[in-house]
């Protein structure tokens, strides 16, 4: 599954996409977008807060920083996690 954003800025031509992800640590990652955009994402309370077995496995802090991006999405384990681009360019999940 490949989560993607329509962008309708006239300056970007192509449809939104992570380029660069870096693990800050405590569930907190840099992100920057092929529009040149950079947003910090703390992940902390969506893990905290979540009841699925498969979700919390990933307060695990190897686990969580093993994410990988493949076809411009932030992808853990083969899409066992991945957020819509659009949550994670507002900087918030």
């Amino acid at each position: 599954m490949k989560i993607t954003v329509i962008n309708t800025d006239t300056y970007l031509d192509k449809p939104l996409s992570i380029v660069n992800a870096k693990n800050i640590g405590n569930y907190n990652i840099l992100i920057e977008f092929n529009d040149g955009v950079e947003k910090f994402v703390d992940f902390a309370d969506f893990l905290s807060k979540s009841q699925h077995q498969s979700i919390k496995k990933y307060l695990d802090e190897t686990l969580f920083g093993s994410f990988k991006i493949i076809d411009g999405n932030l992808n853990w384990n083969d899409y066992d996690m991945i957020f819509p681009i659009a949550d994670l360019y507002d900087g918030k999940i």
